[in-house]
């Protein structure tokens, strides 16, 4: 495959959104490779069900999920193997099906399946999946998750929920996974579509409205990388809903969405009936675009809001002109819990009031090329955490390796929801009311962003950072949580015991390539 050297980059919001394909709890996802264009450049991805996005999974409250996840996959200029994670669910009693490779399983080999089958309990509200082996998912494996509440409290606020209502965001490469710089250069998609500088026309993501209606927009940023800035021109935003946590209703014009957060806004077509710049700006180019207004050149990162009624062509003005100044920007501290009796802040409400606390402290290796918390930087163990539990391993043999960085990197907590008592960009602690969330920005430097949450699901549970690049260097840890109860809370069965033996032995007759084995090194073992 051949790389594409470029300075600018693509927007995308996925393939038109009235277009989006949907599936049930119970279905089969067939993990393929196949040549895809959705910017108009043809490369090779790997894809569930052969489509990106991969198709919405729409569930209700309650539902039993058996996901059959086939690995089909064949392109050895790809990763052959696979897991899935199914971001944002508990997984409780299920830590073993959470889908992290190497953390609570050994990934899937070509031509066998595995069911994943589990229940997310009282859980509903916007979720995704993707791939959780390497940086897979930045080579098209991903796409949404919904958990419908037929009883939702805020559903006499909107008029339609439904898949046409549900948008994606997305970086998208040139190149694959394995062949990808030091610094990947990224275009985006929104739902499924994008152009880029210098590209072909390709056509718009259009997400359609009929005036006088309202709608619950459920925005997914499945990016591997950067965040977006979000808005609609000449409309406002109430968000209700939050990484799956119904929050009091918040007006806003505008919202940064990093990788892997959800953010369920109601938009009410309330304007003339028209063609709106739907607009998804990578914050990586705020600083740059300051100074120099080409964030839109060539209708990169832009989709289209279309008032039934209106014309099928493009808004008449030029995106790149008048860019609309957001008076009304999402703060996070502005964010509370719909019901904060229902999940009160754990711990004394003070600084250090938590029964445990931890420091994370996160920094670059002198060389740059490696990320590390407390001096540490993970690599992924050759035995699954999870199964070195099983087995009596009291302290999980973990690779975690010693300099600073000012990204506001997203970082993911699995098995958990917590709560952000000091968000970035902020000096002061909540403990009454503070947003309840999965994925949230450590800040910029200087930052001290806290978050606390119950340490109530036994088992091995990834924290890490969202950017996947930055996963791959090692910005992540292992949360081993109440070991002694994980043999009797997380009971795993025979096809999940199969799936390290099946790997070996792939790996070792089929794929000899050294990114597959493992090293268990610290910082100083480093050649």
């Amino acid at each position: 495959m051949r790389p594409l050297s470029l300075v600018g980059f693509l927007a995308v919001l996925s393939a038109s959104v009235q277009a989006q394909a949907t599936i049930g709890p119970v279905s089969a996802l067939h993990i393929v490779n196949a040549p895809i264009a959705p910017d108009g450049y043809l490369r090779h991805a790997t894809l569930v069900n052969g489509q990106f996005p991969g198709p919405l999974i729409k569930a209700k409250k309650g539902d039993n999920f058996e996901l059959n996840v086939i690995n089909h996959l064949q392109d050895s200029s790809l990763d052959l193997e696979t897991s899935i994670h199914w971001h944002g669910i508990f997984q409780r009693t299920t830590n073993y099906l959470d889908g992290a490779a190497f953390v609570t399983q050994c990934p899937i080999i070509p031509k066998e399946s595995f069911l994943y089958k589990f229940n997310a309990r009282e859980q509903t509200g916007t979720y995704w999946y993707h791939s959780h082996f390497k940086a897979q998912y930045c080579d098209g494996l991903r796409g949404p998750l919904v958990i419908y509440d037929p009883n939702d409290p805020h559903k006499d606020q909107y008029d339609i929920d439904d898949a046409s209502t549900v948008i994606t965001l997305a970086d998208w490469y040139h190149y694959s996974s394995l062949e990808a710089p030091l610094d990947p250069v990224q275009l985006h998609l929104n739902n499924g579509k994008g152009h880029y500088m210098g590209g072909p026309i390709v056509d718009f993501a259009v997400v359609n409205v009929i005036r006088g209606q309202r709608y619950r927009l459920r925005i997914v940023s499945i990016s591997c990388d950067p965040g977006f800035v979000f808005s609609i021109d000449s409309h406002q935003l109430t968000i209700i809903e939050v990484d799956g946590n119904n929050v009091q209703p918040l007006v806003v014009d505008s919202l940064e969405i990093l990788a892997g957060q959800r953010y369920s806004v109601v938009l009410a077509a309330n304007q003339e009936i028209d063609n709106y710049w739907i607009r998804a700006l990578p914050d990586m180019m705020m600083m740059m675009n300051q100074m120099m207004n080409q964030s839109f050149t060539d209708f990169t990162n832009l989709a289209i809001l279309r008032y039934v009624g209106a014309s099928p062509q493009s808004p008449s003005n030029d995106p790149t002109v008048n860019i609309p100044m957001s008076m009304l920007p999402l703060n996070e501290k502005d964010l509370h819990p719909l019901d904060v009796k229902v999940d009160p802040v754990p711990g004394q409400p003070f600084p250090g009031g938590a029964d445990i606390n931890i420091n994370l402290n996160v920094t670059l290796s002198d060389d740059f090329t490696e990320f590390l918390i407390n001096g540490f930087t993970f690599d992924a163990p050759i035995v699954p955490v999870l199964l070195q539990i099983l087995n009596g391993q009291k302290r999980p043999i973990l690779s975690l390796k010693e300099a600073s960085t000012v990204l506001k990197h997203p970082i993911h907590l699995h098995g958990h929801s917590f709560h952000v008592v000091r968000s970035a960009g902020s000096s002061t602690y909540n403990f009454d009311n503070p947003v309840i969330r999965d994925v949230v920005s450590i800040g910029d430097q200087g930052d001290n962003v806290t978050i606390r949450f119950f340490t109530d699901n036994p088992g091995p549970w990834f924290l890490h950072c969202h950017m996947d690049w930055h996963l791959k260097k090692g910005f992540a840890v292992v949360f081993a949580e109440d070991v002694p109860e994980v043999s009797t809370k997380d009971i795993v069965n025979d096809q999940w015991r199969d799936l390290c033996p099946a790997y070996d032995k792939f790996v070792n007759a089929n794929d000899p390539r050294p990114h597959h084995r493992h090293a268990l090194k610290t910082h100083k073992d480093k050649d």
